[in-house]
């Protein structure tokens, strides 16, 4: 078996239309398909760059910080300071770090799913 490239992210959210306004017009990803049902996906981007959001059933339970589980997804960005406006622009929060080959920037999703976009120095 031969891995070829992460076709897409599966999130469950809370608000599906919510969400989807947001990846949409924060991270300005297209949305592909309009489902007819919950339990189908709405894909936002293309593959290997794409999301698809369900409508949650039930709430998610809290976690310990640092505990097991998802912790976030880490997006390539050519101009992370023109991602830093982009973010201000929209009123979106985040947190700056620098990894010494990479900065970086950590922000919430509508549902607190943690999302960081990176740019390699």
């Amino acid at each position: 078996m031969q891995l070829q490239r992460l076709d897409h992210v599966s999130l469950n959210v809370t608000d599906r239309a919510r969400s989807v306004a947001w990846y949409r017009d924060v991270l300005g990803l297209p949305q592909r398909n309009q489902p007819t049902a919950d339990d189908e996906p709405v894909f936002l981007g293309d593959p290997g760059l794409q999301f698809g959001l369900f409508q949650a059933q039930s709430p998610a339970a809290e976690r310990e910080p640092e505990s097991a589980g998802f912790r976030h997804v880490a997006l390539v960005v050519d101009d992370l300071g023109e991602a830093q406006e982009h973010l201000r622009a929209h009123e979106i929060r985040f947190n700056y770090e620098d990894h010494g080959n990479a900065r970086s920037v950590y922000f919430r999703d509508p549902d607190g799913h943690t999302i960081e976009l990176t740019m390699y120095v």
